[in-house]
């Protein structure tokens, strides 16, 4: 067995690595191929005890979630590498301070796709009218005067909540497409991304503003403490009657409640909800408390908007780059920033 004492062939330091993350596990050969001769444990389908003894030896795990017990096994980690761009199920205060932690992205344009499907779904009845043609029935302009005529994406104003690397692919394909495209962010002085063209950007103390003047609403931010309830029953009430709310962030950014409210009383005209308020019972049931799928102005998806394969063949690519990196002595890319205890790790309760 190859230990971290010993040389790989190529004559970089060799590393025991632990990858308990299902999805990137399906990338094992090019994990390997590109990452270099190291030990490597593909330990998703782990017993939890198993798991833990390997994750003592480690030197590199690579996870989308590491709670406490795992964190603090991994007394001799050196990095822990997220699959993802999200980092929030890293139990950093159980963590070693010495220990580097990264993650990846290249979800960005798959999740911008996925807005303009539901952007078009929603605006063009497309459920609804699946379920009449299903059902035997034929309903369209000519047929009946309640269907409403709907819109081309060019007499849409599209308005953003958040303008990170997500918002602004959003924001480059709905503009390619002719859309209307607006905006609020943190800082709304700071340069705009390349290949990005805003009608307006604002300061997020201009939310209600955008709100009232978007026909559709997507929402892009990360999830924090200052963004948690961000969208809640008065921000709701600013938008049109007409318009949509895409929800491509976090559940939690927006007010589960008051989005149910809303759309029962067609407050707003749809939702897009890709992200939710909690975990799924059994991967079947969308977990939230609330039944939006009894909701006929909603689409629904389980997390899956950024799940291109691409993605993970690009974070897969991250990963293995970094793995080499780090067996040089390289600097490492996509650190992201950790509060560093005091002392050692905290201890278990």
């Amino acid at each position: 067995m190859v230990t971290t004492a010993d040389q790989a062939p190529d004559g970089l330091k060799s590393l025991k690595i632990v990858v308990t993350d299902p999805i990137i596990s399906r990338f094992e050969d090019q994990l390997k191929v590109d990452g270099g001769t190291h030990q490597w444990d593909m330990a998703a389908a782990w017993t939890p005890d198993r798991r833990l003894d390997a994750l003592a030896g480690a030197d590199v795990v690579v996870c989308s979630s590491l709670g406490p017990a795992e964190a603090e096994a991994a007394g001799r980690v050196r990095l822990v590498h997220v699959t993802g761009a999200g980092y929030d199920k890293i139990s950093f205060p159980h963590l070693l301070p010495s220990a580097l932690v990264a993650n990846t992205f290249h979800h960005a344009r798959p999740i911008a796709e996925h807005v303009l499907m539901v952007t078009l779904m929603l605006s063009r009845n497309v459920a609804a009218a699946d379920r009449d043609v299903r059902q035997g029935q034929w309903r369209t302009i000519a047929t009946d005067r309640d269907v409403p005529f709907h819109p081309v994406l060019a007499d849409l104003t599209l308005g953003l909540v958040g303008l990170g690397s997500i918002g602004a692919e959003v924001a480059r394909v709905a503009g390619a497409l002719g859309m209307k495209v607006r905006a609020v962010r943190r800082n709304p002085a700071a340069t705009l991304p390349p290949g990005v063209r805003l009608d307006w950007v604002g300061g997020n103390h201009e939310l209600h503003g955008l709100l009232a003047a978007s026909d559709v609403v997507v929402v892009t931010v990360p999830l924090d403490s200052g963004t948690e309830g961000m969208i809640g029953a008065a921000e709701l009430s600013a938008m049109k009657p007409s318009a949509f709310l895409i929800n491509v962030a976090r559940g939690p950014v927006v007010d589960q409640a008051a989005l149910y409210a809303a759309l029962k009383e067609r407050r707003i005209a749809g939702a897009g909800l890709d992200v939710w308020w909690g975990s799924p019972v059994d991967g079947v049931i969308p977990p939230a408390e609330l039944p939006f799928a009894s909701l006929q102005n909603t689409v629904l998806t389980p997390h899956h908007s950024g799940h291109a394969r691409t993605t993970f063949e690009r974070r897969a690519a991250d990963i293995a780059a970094n793995i080499g990196l780090l067996a040089r002595g390289g600097e490492l890319v996509n650190l992201v920033p950790r509060p560093v205890p005091a002392a050692g790790p905290v201890p278990s309760t």
